[in-house]
């Protein structure tokens, strides 16, 4: 009798460890994609594009361009002059939370779970240069805690997906949600782009 209960109290605890061990597991792949933007207009998306940087006054962007989308009926158009409005010779855009967050104020979201950050982007041309498209980076008081980046990029006039693997990564807070950034070097007749569907993953 002792010992069919030894073993059986055996079998709970091994039980138990074995449903501990995939409880952990699920809650580790529970993550669900959390968008910075599927659709103009959209209560899915997250982060705003606040954050202008460089020669912004050479920047146009339209939210709800229907020029061709990737998916739905909008997708985010940049119209880049190259002017040097701000005598920078570069211009870029940060998605933050809060809108105009720079890490001087509490904000982001705990993105913890993140395996990866993918989106779509086309050249109206072909052979645009984006120096850098990112995640995170943003520092001050409350900075981001952690990034990542990919570039150059030379875009075609097709829809093609671009991953920033987020493997490893501390995601516990991101303000900087999404960023590109471009020079006039690299495109000194300015150009013009398009992005759509912003999506962690």
């Amino acid at each position: 009798m002792k010992k069919t209960l030894g073993l059986l109290l055996a079998v709970a605890v091994v039980a138990s460890v074995a449903s501990f061990s995939f409880a952990a597991k699920a809650s580790s792949s529970s993550f669900k994609p959390f968008a910075v933007y599927v659709e103009n207009g959209s209560k899915d998306n997250h982060f705003a594009p606040s954050g202008w940087m460089g020669d912004y006054g050479d920047i146009k962007m339209n939210l709800a361009c229907a020029e061709t989308p990737r998916s739905g009926s909008s997708c985010i158009k940049i119209t880049y002059s190259a002017k040097m409005s701000q005598n920078a010779g570069w211009m870029g855009i940060f998605w933050q939370q809060p809108a105009n967050n720079w890490g001087e104020k509490k904000g982001g979201f705990n993105l913890t779970g993140a395996k990866k950050l993918t989106f779509w982007a086309r050249g109206a041309q072909g052979g645009e240069k984006i120096a850098e498209f990112k995640m995170g980076g943003i520092t001050g008081e409350y900075s981001d805690t952690d990034s990542v980046t990919m570039g150059p990029i030379e875009l075609t006039k097709e829809w093609k997906q671009y991953t920033l693997d987020l493997s490893g990564k501390d995601l516990s807070n991101i303000i900087g949600g999404f960023c590109f950034a471009l020079s006039k070097e690299d495109n000194p007749n300015g150009c013009i782009f398009y992005i759509d569907d912003i999506i962690y993953e």
